[in-house]
């Protein structure tokens, strides 16, 4: 059973998404965000959805059947925080789980790390984060 993501690839710019953030150093971090990301994956960003900056894309498949698509690593500005995708995904990404532990101020569910500023944060742990993660999600 194939079920869709609800949230998919758009034709929508990146750039016209990263300036629609109010707080200039909310926009500042989310270009170097963005930059940190293309160089890391070596892959043009696309907007999925109306608010999500992804790199690559990763097929899942649950074991009820349901399946679809999503980033394999991508961010968005939310009004609390930059949600950052795909760093955490069960067995695939051990490493990444213990690299957080020495990555700076933040909070993290299942599947993504939520930070507040990319001050408060170390940079090329981050980068190796999303190493780690693109390498074992993007098909």
């Amino acid at each position: 059973m194939i079920s869709q993501n609800k949230t998919q690839p758009t034709s929508s710019s990146t750039d016209e998404y990263l300036q629609t953030i109010e707080s200039e150093a909310r926009k500042n971090d989310a270009y170097k965000l963005a930059a940190i990301m293309k160089e890391v994956t070596d892959t043009e960003p696309q907007m999925w959805g109306t608010s999500i900056v992804g790199y690559g894309k990763h097929h899942y498949k649950y074991e009820t059947g349901r399946e679809g698509d999503t980033v394999a690593v991508g961010f968005s500005s939310r009004k609390a925080a930059f949600t950052i995708y795909g760093l955490f995904h069960y067995e695939e990404n051990e490493e990444n789980i213990e690299l957080a532990q020495r990555l700076g101020t933040h909070t993290h569910g299942k599947g993504c790390v939520y930070i507040k500023s990319l001050d408060v944060i170390n940079l090329e742990i981050l980068k190796q984060m999303i190493s780690n993660a693109y390498s074992a999600r993007n098909d």
